[in-house]
């Protein structure tokens, strides 16, 4: 127990450091604008010392939106990066007010239909007529509809001379509607009051002041809960909203007060006494967002429940599974250390769980296009998982012996639940990546989710995974139920070492894909190695000497190893190449815009090599003769995006439609919008696209 507790905190602690000297930003690539932009000055010809406005005017396509200052619970604002000549200087964006838009319980802080953010240019007096002005700037920007989101970018430039800053007519009552829509000041200040979780500000607003549809958008992030309902009290001449907080308010707080159509007051609230009370109005905002949110979070955790179940039939995951759940009918009548062993095993899984998703959150909040099973986008991952999986085969197989996972252990003996533990840790790390068909809808739910919402659908997950032992922990009938242990394990052990042989067959060729044959030799040499060494290990046992003389050479060999991976291979899927059944080209957001430019239909699916799934899916399905054959006579066009290794354009894109990994299947009909198939695919499934 101790041995394999070793071995397990060095590869655990180890493998996810190797992963994150990879994680390096990559390209994106873009397709056409779905919303166009283009840079407006009020007037061509601005006197020295004055201000002229420019217009940043979007145009978005149908269904499509951009973002306020403060986007919500998901999105981007609009940043800028000037450049400007001597002489001119820029002021701060100014946004119109912003509409609502609730998806899958997130709150939303767009604009649907055309918008014009403004921006104040500050002209030197010194600054003589007639001189040039250039003026240039890089904005970027989110495009989204209801079901993708895509990063947009423009380089916009206008040329102003320096003049007597007459504008034209057409002009200037362009940019008064555009005014019209930018929040007034409110011109006094308001005061907010926090009351546990409850924020209350109290707004000077007219008694007989006319107000429609209410909402607050606060610029200040993090001061508020987005999703959270808001409530609106008329009393006397102040408007008093109630809604909750998402933190600790200490300084002012900003934002707009919507007051009707595209209007709206921009206000400062100071701390201070508000007082509950008034006549409540109705507003736009109602409990939608709060039961929204939660539908969300359980429909992610019941995703994550199944899919962590379904976890539990992978080659990798049952031999162990099956040889400690078989081990338990040793407990007999020990209801207690039956259940201890149960609950040490499930706290592995979880934790296990819990820490890579927690990883996988910092990676993004720090700017990373990564996804669930980031992990086996390192080559040195897949072999450090080769390595730990070879130890375990030649165990099952009997050539040395580790006293807390064989199948003759006793699980409720000394440091029993210890042993639990780290074999739960085990069967977690290597289970997380096969992504089953229930589980990438959950785990792309919970890239949206808050921290804490996310964390506990990743903790569904590791439960969903321990389920089955955890049952045959507290289930009496079910230990019952157990074959009695007997000779017959030692046969069933080695039986089991054949799906732990293929798993790392499997390995061998996932490392290949990465690496090419360089990374395989050298895989298979460092395996090799370990084997040799672990047969000492087993010899030394068979002859009654004590000690672990060879676990030494054995670690710094697997660790030496991880380190000194080459990982410049190449290697391309067979798939792909133009003498497969389906052929397929490599995927990109513009040779996507292409196509359905040109009105023709689109099958694209996103794919790694180390998916189990996906390569289901492509044998039973996409790689067929019949599939082929629809989509051919149908002029289908085929794209694939490899996500075995990282790509950031890839995760942009997984992302956007709410997934955090593969496999993903999108159907562009000509003239519709797109459709997500299901995870589990039929030739069926896809010829009736076309039929």
């Amino acid at each position: 127990m101790r041995l394999l507790k070793a071995v397990l905190a060095v590869m655990l602690t180890l493998l996810p450091l190797a992963a994150s000297t990879q994680l390096v930003a990559q390209p994106l690539q873009r397709g056409p604008n779905n919303i166009a932009a283009s840079l407006v000055a009020e007037s061509p010809a601005p006197a020295p010392g004055s201000t002229v406005d420019l217009a940043f005017a979007m145009t978005p396509k149908s269904g499509w939106h951009g973002y306020w200052l403060n986007p919500g619970d998901a999105g981007l604002g609009m940043t800028l990066t000037w450049n400007l000549p001597r002489g001119v200087s820029a002021g701060e964006l100014r946004y119109p007010v912003p509409e609502t838009l609730i998806i899958a319980g997130l709150m939303n802080h767009v604009f649907e239909g055309a918008y014009a953010p403004l921006v104040a240019l500050t002209i030197d007096p010194s600054l003589a007529p007639g001189a040039r002005l250039p003026i240039s700037v890089k904005a970027d920007w989110l495009a989204c509809t209801d079901e993708i989101c895509v990063p947009e970018s423009a380089t916009l430039s206008t040329s102003l001379i320096v003049g007597d800053g007459a504008t034209s007519k057409d002009t200037r009552a362009r940019f008064d509607g555009w005014r019209q829509r930018l929040p007034a000041p409110l011109g006094s200040k308001a005061t907010y009051q926090l009351d546990g979780k409850i924020l209350r500000i109290a707004v000077p607003y007219p008694a007989a002041g006319d107000i429609e549809a209410p909402y607050f958008f606060a610029s200040t992030e993090r001061a508020v809960r987005y999703s959270a309902p808001q409530a609106f009290f008329r009393d006397g001449d102040r408007l008093i909203i109630e809604t909750e907080a998402s933190g600790a308010l200490a300084g002012p707080l900003a934002g707009v007060l919507r007051i009707g159509e595209h209007l709206g007051l921009e206000l400062v609230a100071d701390k201070g006494a508000v007082a509950p009370g008034g006549t409540r109005i109705n507003a736009a905002a109602a409990d939608e967002p709060e039961g929204g949110m939660l539908a969300l979070l359980a429909a992610a955790l019941g995703g994550a429940l199944l899919g962590g179940l379904l976890l539990n039939i992978m080659p990798c995951v049952f031999p162990i599974l099956s040889l400690k759940a078989i081990s338990l009918a040793k407990a007999g009548g020990d209801e207690r250390g039956a259940r201890r062993d149960a609950l040490a095993y499930t706290a592995g899984i979880v934790l296990v769980c819990v820490a890579l998703g927690g990883l996988l959150l910092i990676l993004r909040a720090g700017g990373e296009q990564v996804g669930w099973a980031f992990q086996l986008q390192d080559p040195r991952i897949i072999l450090g998982l080769l390595l730990l999986v070879t130890t375990i085969s030649f165990n099952l197989a009997g050539l040395f012996e580790f006293g807390s996972i064989s199948a003759g252990s006793s699980l409720i003996g000394r440091g029993g639940a210890a042993g639990s533990f780290w074999t739960g840790a085990l069967a977690a790390f290597v289970a997380t990546p096969c992504t089953g068909p229930f589980m990438a809808a959950a785990m792309g739910s919970a890239l949206v989710l808050p921290v804490p919402a996310a964390l506990l659908v990743f903790a569904g997950l590791g439960l969903g995974l321990a389920l089955p032992f955890l049952a045959i922990g507290f289930i009496p009938a079910l230990r019952h139920r157990l074959p009695r242990p007997g000779a017959w394990m030692g046969t069933f052990r080695s039986i089991m070492a054949v799906p732990m042989f293929l798993t790392g067959l499997a390995l061998v060729w996932l490392l290949g894909q990465q690496t090419g044959n360089t990374g395989v030799l050298f895989g298979l040499a460092a395996a090799m190695l370990l084997a040799l060494l672990l047969w000492w290990l087993g010899a030394r046992q068979k002859a009654g000497r004590s000690g672990w003389l060879p676990l030494a050479p054995a670690l710094a060999s697997a660790v030496a190893a991880i380190m000194l991976l080459p990982t410049g291979g190449s290697a391309g899927s067979p798939e792909t190449s133009a003498d497969a059944t389906l052929p397929a080209q490599p995927f990109s957001e513009a040779k996507l815009a292409e196509l359905r430019a040109a009105g023709t239909p689109v099958f694209a699916y996103f794919t790694a090599d180390w998916c189990i799934t996906c390569k289901a899916n492509e044998a039973a399905a996409i790689q067929r003769e019949a599939t082929a054959a629809a989509f051919s006579k149908a002029g289908v066009v085929v794209l694939e995006g490899d996500w075995t290794r990282r790509d950031a354009a890839i995760s942009r894109y997984l992302e956007a439609q709410g997934r955090s990994g593969v496999p993903l299947y999108v159907w562009y009909k000509p003239g519709s919008d797109p459709v997500i198939l299901p995870q589990v695919l039929t030739v069926e499934t896809l010829t009736e696209l076309v039929g």
